[in-house]
Parts: C-alpha cells; sequence; structure tokens
C-alpha cells in the first residue's frame, strides 16, 4: 500500500508501522534531533501507529508545524 512521508511515496505492507515508513526513507535518525511525526491534521503520531493507504505523515519540528497552521 502506499502512504506518503513528508509528500513522498513510500510502499509499505499492509501492518507495517509509521517507523517502517520513516526507516524506508532514512528519517528515524531526525527523531533524535528533535523533530516529530504528525498526521496531516496536526496531530502527534507514535512510531508504532498503524498506518493506512493514502495517509500522509509529517516529520517536522514544532515550529514548522506552528508555521504550517
Amino acid at each position: 500500500m502506499k502512504v506518503y512521508v513528508n509528500e513522498q511515496p513510500v510502499e509499505i505492507f499492509r501492518g507495517m508501522t509509521v517507523r517502517h515508513a520513516l526507516l524506508s526513507l532514512n528519517l528515524l535518525d531526525e527523531l533524535s534531533r528533535g523533530k516529530r511525526v504528525y498526521d496531516q491534521w496536526g496531530n502527534e503520531v507514535g512510531l508504532d501507529g498503524e498506518l493506512s493507504e493514502g495517509e500522509r505523515i509529517y516529520v517536522l519540528a514544532l515550529q514548522e508545524l506552528d508555521k504550517a497552521d
């Protein structure tokens, strides 16, 4: 199934998590630099969260999230 991370399409298998999607784009290290994962509505998402077809998640610093509003 296809999900989007920072607007980049990522193909993952059903049942895979946010962590898997971030790993596929080498973005997991960004979290150790203070960034967090948010869904398309601005809600923070955990790494073990399940993803659905077409879902969009974003790896952002808190300041970047404030600018998006």
